[in-house]
This record gives C-alpha cells, structure tokens and sequence, in this order.
C-alpha cells in the first residue's frame, strides 16, 4: 500500500497533465498565463508536490484542451486495488 502523494495512481496523473500539457504545444509559463496562476503552481501540479482535486482537473482540462475522462481512466488502471485515502 503506497503513500497517497507518491502512489502509482498519482504519479500516473501527474505524468498525463506534462504529456496533455506538451501534446498542446503549451510550457508551464503559457499555461499560467491561461489560468492566471503562477507557473510555479504548475510546476508543483507536474511535479506531484500538490495534488489535483477532481475540479482543478477540469479547468485543466479546459485550458490544455484534453478529456479528463481519459486521465482518470490512465490513473484508474494505475492505482493499485489495495490503495487507501
């Protein structure tokens, strides 16, 4: 049973966001700016030193232009079945 900031499941997450995020042609400093946020919060969100909620995935998915369904299913088969909260 993996901790929860570093599980398989979280680092699934945070690997889609940079893939969807670099797939849109977006850096970290552009999607800021889309978000009006600091590209440091971005780079935390990538990095999995801050979790994303379930509303913060939407936005994201808005201004990078991907369907949140598809990452939750990534980080479905990646977490395990054994995983607490």
């Amino acid at each position: 049973m993996a901790k929860t900031i570093r599980s398989t499941g979280q680092v699934a997450l945070c690997q889609a966001l940079v893939d969807a995020r670099i797939k849109a042609g977006l850096g970290q400093a552009e999607l800021a700016t889309k978000l009006r946020c600091h590209q440091s919060l971005i780079a935390r969100l990538e990095s999995g030193q801050r979790r994303v909620d379930v509303v913060e995935l939407v936005v994201l998915a808005r201004a990078i232009g991907f369907d949140p369904y598809e990452v939750l299913a990534i980080v479905e088969v990646a977490t395990e079945p054994d995983h607490r909260i």
